[in-house]
């Protein structure tokens, strides 16, 4: 049996023919950049985040660099981030002109460690970027009593959280803005990099879209200058046709990751733990196991057809990429801990329950 870490093309034959239909149609009216399928995927995205604006943009990066830029954050400002997250959340941070922060995780959500935030707060400190990893919601309630207390901004990462709740408020709808990836492994995946924005207020929505489109509205008169990213209309239609499936797809995800934490009970992993009043939506399944045997159980599912992945395998301020800032692996144990531990296991919706059932026994079969 041979079971892919995603299975993009299962996805695709499930709704094949809605999809080359819409495409065809992008294709007939020339409807490349903006138009009806732009602004109709905008406004049910708000919907579905439950909140009011969505600017779409051209990938998950520029939508954090956009939004930061939008919150006035810039030269001389710092920026707190989870030392666990793909590089874009901090990239985005220094492309603005700021100072990245790191703060450790918690070993549990692999989320902020909400004690260590507060620690890194100075008087340049302009914002806070939650990052919902794996599809678990950060615990947004104490980082939100933190910025009020500082003055500080929120900008959720909800690239990997599509559709999960914190305490019956959608993610997307709860910090000042909040940036998704649709980069085609995401719960609601485009068919090329594309990336949103939401936001429930007018002002910061209208100067998003501005700074998206060379700082204008109208097509000539440029109040500021901005950068071009621009969701284009093929994705836009793509995208409209999986977001009518993303609850259904999100609930399959859920019962498959459930099915994991039955079947691995009592064994050598550990499995993900969810928040109290969350609905995680697992873009990623990732469990436990200790340093030295990850590299062993990796190339033992190997052999049976399995494949895994390490998300991510370098804690962000380990990477020289941020070698400047003179950090040292003991400054974020619990992250640099985990990257040595941390496996993602087969997960997407069409993820059947014999695969699952197989994957685990493999595991079993895995002699320490």
């Amino acid at each position: 049996m041979n079971i892919p870490l995603v299975d993009l093309k299962a996805q695709y034959n499930s709704i094949k023919d809605e999809v080359d239909g819409v495409i065809s149609d992008v294709l007939s009216k020339s409807a490349f950049i903006g138009g009806s399928y732009v602004s109709s995927f905008e406004t049910a995205f708000a919907g579905f985040c439950r909140t009011k604006h969505c600017i779409g943009v051209g990938n998950g990066t520029d939508a954090l660099f956009i939004a930061l830029k939008t919150l006035g954050i810039g030269c001389g400002d710092e920026v707190i981030v989870p030392a666990n997250s793909f590089i874009a959340t901090s990239e985005a941070v220094t492309l603005t002109g700021a100072k990245v922060v790191f703060a450790d995780i918690n070993p549990l959500t692999y989320n902020l460690d909400l004690g260590g935030v507060e620690k890194k707060i100075t008087a340049k400190t302009k914002a806070i970027v939650p990052v919902h990893l794996y599809g678990q919601p950060a615990d947004m309630d104490p980082i939100l009593d933190i910025a009020r207390k500082y003055g500080l901004k929120i900008l959720e990462d909800a690239a990997q959280a599509h559709g999960a709740d914190y305490k019956g408020r959608r993610i997307g709808s709860i910090g000042d803005m909040a940036c998704f990836s649709f980069y085609p492994g995401k719960n609601l995946g485009a068919y090329g990099d594309a990336g949103a924005i939401v936001t429930g207020n007018d002002e910061l929505a209208l100067k998003a879209r501005m700074v998206a489109n060379h700082g204008r509205i109208s097509k000539y008169d440029h109040d500021v200058e901005g950068v071009n990213s621009r969701l284009d209309g093929l994705q836009a239609a793509i995208l409209t046709v999986k977001l009518k499936y993303l609850d259904e797809w999100t609930e399959k995800r859920r019962a498959a990751a459930y099915r994991y934490n039955d079947l691995l009970k009592g064994s050598f992993v550990m499995t993900p733990a969810e928040l109290k009043d969350v609905r995680a939506v697992y873009h990623l399944y990732v469990v436990r196991v200790r340093k030295e045997h990850r590299r062993q159980l990796m190339d033992h599912l190997a052999g049976r057809g399995i494949s895994t992945g390490i998300h991510y395998p370098i804690a962000l301020p380990n990477l020289k990429a941020y070698a400047y800032l003179n950090h040292s692996e003991k400054d974020f144990p619990e992250a640099t801990k985990s990257s040595l531990e941390i496996l993602s296991l087969p997960l997407y919706p069409e993820l059947r329950e014999e695969q699952t059932q197989y994957i685990c026994e493999a595991i079993a079969a895995f002699r320490i």
